[in-house]
This record gives structure tokens, sequence and C-alpha cells, in this order.
């Protein structure tokens, strides 16, 4: 159960043959490019919030946290960063993708995924589940834009979600704890350890999204790079395929033992899904720069956010406003179930599910 309240908000249609929302039907996909654009610079700038009116005292209190942390994973006996970074500088080829995969992956793989589930989902040829396993009268296939919009507002969830943990429980990532100009006790403690900064090092294997001015240095706990991934390999793991890429195959091991294995297309899939979550907390990890710890926050946050994310739709009667007063019309897209020979849009086929304005 949950609070409904009904809410009118201004109905935009009148401005649909204005130019911008004749734009936006032709090229619906600049619709998705605001919204990318919006859930990335409102992170952007939350970060850059707490990072120009950090104080000293944040920052001593981001290193209690992070020896905290240390301490906690030592007791669960999962505290394994700093092997794993002496095995990587052991073998600097490897280091060096790793820090290259730290530094340009993480924003641009999520652009790319982003983009791909998009055409994805919406694409006219896409064939879809078959017409008799979708629920009655349900125009929107499981892998039709609400699919996608829900992808979307998870996103954005699990960004505010850590944009409220880190701005009221900051943390140091490893990398900085070696910071040789802390003095005291917890600067020597902190030391102690031996974390290496192999991106911002010698190499310098650093990206405009990993250091500057308004890039909030404390903010590891939890960690989006491991929350976003795990949001993309779950997504691509279970992503609805078309009927010809969903049969199975049965392999004799011997005259009676059969093991029926999923379509090939389906074991890419989970094979592509279990591989880049798995990459990206290695690459965290060996670069010092995230706890396991912040690994496994940014799991919560992504499982909150995926259970979670339609409280963002309360969110659509300020969209409203907002569009009425720039005097544009959102183009309304939707799945439309084709059976048989019957014609919608133009398209024609059995078990298809077209997208349509």
């Amino acid at each position: 159960m949950g609070l409904q309240k009904e809410v009118v908000s201004p109905n935009t249609r009148r401005f649909q043959d204005y130019f911008l929302s004749r734009l936006l039907k032709k090229f619906p996909f600049l619709v998705e490019a605001w919204y990318w654009a919006l859930i990335y610079w409102v992170y952007q700038l939350g970060r850059a919030f707490s990072a120009v009116t950090m104080v000293e005292g944040t920052v001593t209190v981001a290193r209690r946290h992070a020896l905290q942390i240390i301490a906690l994973e030592q007791r669960l006996h999962i505290f394994l960063e700093l092997d794993v970074q002496r095995w990587f500088l052991q073998h600097p080829f490897l280091m060096h993708w790793t820090n290259r995969i730290y530094s340009f992956v993480h924003i641009p793989g999520t652009i790319l995924f982003l983009v791909w589930l998009f055409f994805y989902t919406t694409t006219q040829s896409r064939i879809d589940l078959p017409t008799h396993t979708r629920p009655k009268n349900d125009d929107i296939s499981s892998a039709g834009p609400k699919l996608y919009a829900a992808r979307r507002r998870t996103m954005a969830t699990c960004n505010l979600i850590a944009f409220i943990v880190f701005t009221l429980w900051p943390c140091m990532p490893p990398r900085l704890l070696s910071d040789a100009a802390v003095p005291g006790a917890i600067g020597a403690q902190a030391r102690s350890y031996g974390f290496v900064d192999t991106v911002h090092g010698a190499e310098d294997e650093s990206s405009v999204w990993t250091q500057n001015k308004f890039c909030n240095q404390y903010a590891a706990m939890p960690s989006l790079h491991f929350g976003y991934s795990l949001l993309i390999g779950l997504t691509i793991m279970t992503i609805p395929l078309a009927p010809q890429h969903r049969r199975s195959r049965t392999v004799h091991l011997t005259r009676s033992l059969r093991v029926r294995l999923p379509a090939p297309r389906r074991l890419m899939c989970l094979a592509l899904g279990v591989a880049y979550p798995a990459i990206i907390l290695v690459a965290i990890v060996a670069t010092a720069n995230h706890f396991v710890l912040d690994a496994v926050a940014g799991a919560i946050v992504c499982g909150c956010a995926w259970t979670g994310n339609r409280v963002l739709l309360n969110l659509l009667p300020l969209e409203d406003y907002f569009l009425a007063v720039v005097r544009i019309h959102k183009p309304e897209r939707r799945v439309v179930w084709l059976d048989g020979a019957e014609r919608v849009g133009g398209e024609k086929g059995s078990g298809k599910g077209v997208v349509v304005d």
C-alpha cells in the first residue's frame, strides 16, 4: 500500500505542431539525450557542491571513515585490496590497462549501454516476445520502452542515493591514505598500509572524469563505478531476446546423460553480463580507488534503485509544467503488437512489437 493523490498537470498536446515538438517527434533520441544530460549534470553538480563546500574537517572525517572500513574488512576477513594491488603492480602491462579501464570505461561504457538499450527497445524491426506470452491487454512489450525507462530511472535513483550517502558519510579512497603531508598518529596509520595511486601517479592515466577541480575526491562510498556496472550487467543478462534467439540446445555427454544449455545468444548475454562488472570490480580495487565494501555498498544502492525506481514517476507532473513553460510536447512512444496480417503503422508481421508515436 502507498499514498495516492490525483495530480492535475498541463496538457502539452496543444504544442505538438510547434517546431521543437515536431523535431523531437522526428528525432526522439534527443529526448533521451536531454534525460542523460540531466542525470549526469545533477550528479556532477552534487559532487561539485560537496567539493567546493568541503572543509579540512571533512577530509579528516573521510580519512577516519576509510580507516574504519579497513578495520571492518579485517574483521570480516575481506581486506583484499593490498594483495590485489601488489599483484597487479608486479605485472606492469596489466596494471597499465587496468588504469585505463578505470579512467576511460566507466562514463563512455555507461553512455554506450544507454544508446544500445534505447535502440534495442525502440527499433521498429525488432522481433519481440511471442503473442501468447504477453499479458492480456498489454500493449507494452517486456523489451519495449518501459524497460528502457525503468533502467534510466534506476540510474538516476542510484545517483540520488549515492549523493545522499557520500554527503552525509564522506569516505577517502585507499589511494589518498598515503598522503605524506598528514601529521600525527592517524597519518602514520593511514600511510602504513602502503596504497599506491596508480591512476594519477607517474604514468598519469587520469582522465577528465577522474580529476578536475569540481571532482569530489571523498565520495568513495558507495562505488557507482561498480553500481553502474552491476546495473548494466544485470540488464544484459536478463534482456528479453527475440524468439529465434531463445531456442535452447541439448548436449549429449553420454548415451544416457544429456544437458540442456541455454541458447547461444543467451549464453553470450550471461557471459558479458558477468564479465563487465567483474572487470570493473577488479579495476576499482587494483587501482586503490575503492574498498571492497565500497563495491558492496554500490551493489546495495543498485538493488534499492532497481526495485524502487518508480518513485521518480512522481516527478512527471513537474516535467509537464516545465514542458508547458517552454511550449514543447514530448513525443509519446509505445509498442503496439501485431497479430497475423494486421497492419499497424505500415508494418506487418506475426508476434512483432513495433514502436509507434
